[in-house]
């Protein structure tokens, strides 16, 4: 099988300091969060930005003060923005950062529940313009999908020339409104999008590293991180993102996978090279 591109969610738009003191914030934690992260194996890190107070931001100052931070650490590390922001900001806030020179972005695929009264919303107008802007930008997105009828939507918009190759997908499963994290809907998921895509899975919660396992198994990739599940094993807290990435090493060595580099990861994606103008 291919190398396994490990991708690391380092913070977030929910989690905070009271869940795991690890949970970065500010540029500094960051950048050293991303840095052990991509220490210990991850090629890209999924990045949310924060202010130093830990609120959720789309702010593209602030943004291009995160990433220039990890670069530093960082020089080659893929850097993944998120498009999703958080809960309750509309689709112009959420995409504002892409007027920076990004390498590669979110692209959520459909709107879901998140529990209580909150509503992930992407409605197909919301899609197709983030999959234009993404496009016109030259950013390359991976395509963000909670459940099967996001991989439909994906497909129905890819026919109609709205969505563009390589196709590159995410599942995300566990959340709470979306599909769970058993091992059929990986397979169900897994089965139901093009031989030629390539995929990752993030599970959430106590599905991490099952569903991690079950990608590396199945010849996927895998996301882990503080953003997606704080504890290292039931009850104990990861100490940092990369403990997660280790725990993914470990994984792949029982299934003699070898690591990407952020390098080997781009031509894994038909990503373009990093250029010196990307941030």
């Amino acid at each position: 099988m291919e190398k396994l591109i490990i991708t690391c969610a380092i913070t977030g738009a929910e989690v905070t300091k009271n869940d795991n003191p690890y949970v970065p914030y500010t540029a500094e934690e960051m950048a050293e969060e991303a840095y052990q992260a991509h220490q210990a194996g991850a090629a890209i890190i999924h990045l949310h930005a924060r202010y130093d107070d830990g609120t959720p931001t789309q702010d593209k100052a602030r943004y291009e003060t995160l990433i220039k931070a990890i670069r530093e650490r960082c020089p080659d590390v893929i850097i993944q923005v998120s498009t999703g922001g958080a809960v309750g900001m509309d689709i112009a806030t959420r995409i504002n950062v892409t007027e920076l020179p990004l390498e590669m972005a979110t692209l959520d695929c459909g709107t879901l529940n998140f529990g209580g009264d909150a509503i992930f919303v992407n409605t197909e107008n919301d899609i197709k313009y983030v999959a234009k802007t993404l496009k016109e930008r030259g950013i390359y997105p991976e395509l963000e999908c909670f459940e099967k009828g996001h991989i439909d939507m994906v497909l129905r918009l890819y026919k109609k020339g709205f969505i563009h190759p390589p196709l590159h997908f995410s599942f995300v499963l566990g959340v709470n409104g979306g599909m769970t994290g058993e091992a059929r809907d990986f397979h169900f998921l897994r089965e139901s999008i093009p031989s030629d895509a390539t995929y990752s899975v993030a599970g959430i919660g106590r599905y991490e590293l099952p569903l991690a396992e079950l990608a590396i198994a199945h010849g996927g990739h895998v996301r882990v991180g503080l953003e997606d599940n704080i504890f290292i094993r039931k009850g104990v807290l990861a100490n940092g993102n990369q403990e997660l990435v280790n725990a993914v090493k470990t994984l792949a060595k029982k299934y003699q996978r070898d690591i990407a580099s952020p390098a080997e990861a781009r031509a894994i994606l038909s990503m373009k090279e990093k250029t010196d103008d990307v941030l």
